[in-house]
């Protein structure tokens, strides 16, 4: 006997096992984040509720369905890590922005038409560069697609690496602070903004004895954030 309820039910449980590549395509917003007098246009995701991982790219990366919206939206760290390079000494600096996600700081530092590289493992995260890119008319911004385990990049080195909310597991102390040392020239500045995720300090332990100089403050002026920021800006010189 056909059963509407039974036909309901494996209809719903086949819906929801589907990927969620499949359906929907996630939504964009836009917004526009000023610096002063400067105005930087930003194409993001709409919230960290978005999806898209067409033929498993990113998972077979090992991005999972729960982290792969995070390259794509505005974080705190990442506005005062914008902010900080807002009116750094940038003038004959090769800079490098380590997990740039949806790289404000290097849309920022583009507008100064600064030297700038940026680098994200995620697969989506150099589209929406180069999407963001146009939308600020600026210059192309070299982009790498390349993890902190990464034998084989051709990045080369730099006088200042930077990079906001990187520390979220133990491992990423050695493989971010090895990253660094490998691309970093013999005299470099790197500058982290941690939201204070609770690895920074074995991270600047590490940095020291790869032989960094090591200093931390509170970001000051904050008043661009909607809430209060309880992280660090980290600095490391050698």
């Amino acid at each position: 006997m056909f059963c509407v309820a039974n036909l309901f039910r494996r209809t719903y449980a086949a819906f929801y096992q589907l990927p969620r590549s499949f359906m929907s395509s996630p939504r964009i917003r836009y917004q526009t984040m000023e610096f002063d007098d400067v105005d930087i246009h930003l194409r993001t995701l709409r919230d960290r509720q978005q999806y898209e991982d067409v033929d498993d790219v990113a998972l077979k990366l090992g991005i999972s369905s729960a982290t792969w919206p995070l390259f794509g939206v505005v974080w705190a760290s990442g506005e005062v890590l914008a902010h900080f390079m807002f009116d750094f000494q940038i003038e004959g600096k090769r800079i490098l922005e380590v997990g740039c996600g949806i790289a404000l700081t290097s849309l920022v530092l583009n507008h100064r038409l600064a030297d700038i590289t940026a680098t994200d493992y995620h697969p989506e995260a150099g589209k929406f560069l180069q999407e963001n890119v146009k939308l600020n008319k600026g210059k192309a911004i070299p982009f790498v697609r390349t993890g902190w385990a990464d034998n084989n990049s051709t990045l080369g080195e730099f006088d200042i690496i930077m990079g906001s909310d990187l520390l979220y597991e133990r491992d990423h102390v050695d493989l971010l602070s090895e990253f660094i040392d490998t691309h970093a020239k013999p005299h470099c500045e790197v500058i982290l903004v941690d939201p204070g995720r609770g690895q920074h300090a074995r991270f600047s332990k590490k940095m020291v004895k790869l032989g960094y100089e090591h200093s931390q403050s509170k970001p000051e002026h904050v008043d661009y954030l909607t809430d209060p920021f309880r992280g660090q800006i980290l600095r490391y010189n050698r």
